[in-house]
């Protein structure tokens, strides 16, 4: 059975296809695996950050993204957040955000 790909908003959704083309090609790519085989990809595509969201990590020439998701009923797969990683650590602020995020959608 598959699982569908949403967005939290339009905005997160042009937010994502703005990033560099070689992260945006790598972004589908896993978008459309998860479609296929679920939220859970394995390290180093996809890691839990604990409470229910996870990140996809993508990697290209360009540089490092990550897109933090949850899921949500009828196997539904929702984007919630993207930045581009300067960093080793990821920062409390991009983390603030996609919890937020998070709980707005788990209560509509």
């Amino acid at each position: 059975m598959t699982w569908t790909v949403t967005f939290y908003s339009r905005r997160v959704e042009d937010d994502i296809l703005a990033l560099p083309a070689g992260l945006v090609a790598r972004f589908l790519r896993y978008a459309e695996r998860m479609e296929a085989f679920g939220p859970d990809l394995g390290m180093p595509h996809t890691r839990a950050m604990g409470g229910g969201l996870f990140e996809l990590r993508v990697k290209a020439a360009e540089g490092i993204a990550r897109v933090f998701y949850c899921t949500a009923v009828d196997r539904r797969i929702v984007f919630l957040h993207q930045f581009v990683k300067k960093t080793g650590k990821t920062p409390s602020r991009e983390l603030l955000i996609a919890r937020q995020r998070m709980k707005e959608r788990r209560h509509d």
